[in-house]
């Protein structure tokens, strides 16, 4: 079975939080439960247990029915792991409210995309969404190197999270004051030994980021000195990762682990620069084929846009985080990978975006070559 986009995991992942969001109680009906990766299993049991027992002297018949009825179907449901997930387990459990005094049984459980960090349960009349609610959108990751002639670490940026991969010492010696043929020849020493050293530097890059060229934003480079410039400049990276190099280099006065920190926030205003001009770009790109008189290479409108891409002309298909239609949005995935079409959800968080949701449906295409739909084209699925 094909794995799933990771964009569509997203977008999947933040509709369910917003139908979960929808749910209301009255009192305390609603339970949330966070189980994070490594907390035991037997040990939420006996909590949960716990909370069975103490709900027992709630006073409203009707709510203590409600609560004690969601701690069964929650326990059942936390029964069902051995242990908690890579990710960690979020439970949302209870009785919403439906109108006229009447209640209604919900339950979802979602192991989220990325680690949960805290340990929580709690009985409200919503849930709670938070710990949830900054993995809606996919981290971008970046390469980390910060490099001088004595030291070098590697570490990847996943969204917000800094994460040290490798850290490597030079063995360089350092200059010393020998005078004549000695000191020439020691220099020579040294030149060989940071040129040696280099190469390795180089050759781990390849290691560790090459096979997440695809999806890597860019390579992030940093350190005290010349040396990070002389380093890329003298072509130790492997040419992929060359490309991937974010220009200006950064100056930071660290190369250990809190050097990549110091890293990321040097380049913060550069990699949100760079995210939001991403997004920017190919909305303007969309713009100036529509623009054209003849042979426009864009297409709008959900039944024109899913006409093209069943026709394979759909070079990369631009699908709004907007729109609502779980279901529309699978079937515009699978399509698309059907006919090697490159996606790209675009947010509605800037203007480009959110021209894209209000006066284009939330949907549109830049096409390989142009296409004229059908008179009557067809409805997505149909």
């Amino acid at each position: 079975m094909a794995e799933m986009d990771p964009q569509l995991v997203r977008y999947n992942f933040r509709r369910l939080l917003e139908d979960i969001s929808t749910c209301e109680g009255r009192g305390t009906e609603l339970i949330t439960l966070y189980v994070p990766p490594g907390r035991a299993i037997a040990d939420v049991m006996n909590y949960l247990r716990n909370e069975y027992a103490q709900a027992g002297n709630i006073k409203s018949r009707v709510t203590r029915k409600n609560v004690t009825g969601a701690l069964e179907s929650l326990m059942n449901k936390v029964k069902q792991y051995r242990v908690a997930p890579e990710h960690g387990v979020a439970f949302f459990v209870g009785a919403k409210a439906v109108g006229a005094d009447r209640s209604e049984d919900v339950s979802f459980v979602i192991e989220p995309p990325e680690p949960l960090n805290t340990y929580m349960y709690r009985c409200d009349s919503h849930f709670i969404l938070e710990p949830l609610m900054d993995m809606v959108h996919e981290p971008e990751l970046w390469g980390l190197i910060v490099i001088d002639r004595k030291e070098v670490t590697f570490g990847l940026l996943r969204g917000k999270r800094v994460e040290a991969l490798r850290n490597k010492q030079s063995q360089v010696p350092s200059k010393h004051g020998m005078g004549g043929q000695s000191a020439h020849r020691f220099e020579r020493l040294i030149e060989h030994a940071a040129h040696d050293f280099f190469v390795r530097c180089g050759d781990n890059a390849t290691e560790l980021f090459l096979p997440l060229k695809d999806r890597l934003k860019g390579l992030l480079i940093g350190g005290p000195g010349a040396t990070k410039e002389f380093f890329v400049k003298e072509g130790f990276l492997h040419y992929e990762l060359q490309k991937k190099v974010v220009e200006p280099l950064f100056d930071v006065g660290y190369t250990d682990e809190y050097g990549l920190r110091e890293l990321v926030e040097k380049a913060s205003n550069t990699l949100h620069g760079l995210e939001v001009t991403g997004e920017k770009q190919v909305i303007r790109q969309l713009l100036a084929e529509i623009r054209k008189p003849r042979d426009a290479l864009a297409i709008y409108g959900t039944k024109e846009t899913w006409s093209a891409l069943e026709a394979g002309a759909v070079s990369i298909l631009l699908i709004s985080e907007g729109l609502k239609d779980k279901d529309l949005v699978g079937r515009l995935f699978e399509s698309a990978s059907g006919h090697s079409s490159t996606v790209r959800m675009i947010s509605t968080e800037s203007e480009e975006g959110e021209m894209l949701l209000k006066a284009f449906g939330g949907l549109a295409a830049i096409m390989r070559y142009p296409y004229q739909p059908p008179p009557a084209a067809a409805t997505p699925g149909a």
